[in-house]
């Protein structure tokens, strides 16, 4: 175990770092019709507000965003992890993505969708809840964000 429980306010700063900086994320979908879970990782880009996801569009992954508009994010290690339920607000196709939003995805994660000849769509997803712990002695006040909003050290 770690030496100690981190505060939620390092918490916060420790997952805020991850989602600036990690480039992977495990992103997890249902089938809306026959509820067969799906679990692929894709690279992101987070804004400071949204994931930035990108996958083809006839994908399950890709299928299941658009007709459920949810997920579920692992970003990190079992011991380190943070996880984000969220909602879809936007999808896009390449083509429709503004360049300075595509350049700024392959910049941070090496990969392009808009150069490739298989047809991808972007997912904006917004955070609802989100929650951070490294080992059991953090498992109590995980919860960093409910419904879209961050909780302070009193909530």
């Amino acid at each position: 175990m770690t030496a100690s429980p981190r505060t939620r306010d390092q918490r916060r700063d420790d997952a805020l770092h991850r989602l600036a900086h990690d480039v992977d994320v495990w992103v997890a979908t249902a089938d809306p019709a026959t509820g067969t879970p799906y679990l692929v990782p894709l690279s992101f880009l987070w804004d400071g507000h949204t994931v930035l996801v990108s996958t083809p569009a006839a994908s399950p992954t890709g299928r299941n965003l658009r007709a459920t508009g949810r997920t579920r994010l692992g970003i990190g290690l079992t011991r380190d992890v943070v996880l984000v339920e969220g909602t879809v607000q936007e999808v896009l196709a390449a083509s429709e993505v503004p360049d300075e939003v595509g350049d700024a995805f392959a910049a941070k994660t090496g990969f392009d969708p808009r150069r490739l000849d298989t047809a991808y769509l972007y997912f904006r997803i917004r955070p609802d809840r989100l929650q951070a712990w490294r080992e059991v002695d953090e498992m109590t006040g995980r919860d960093l964000m409910r419904d879209g909003r961050w909780w302070d050290d009193a909530g």
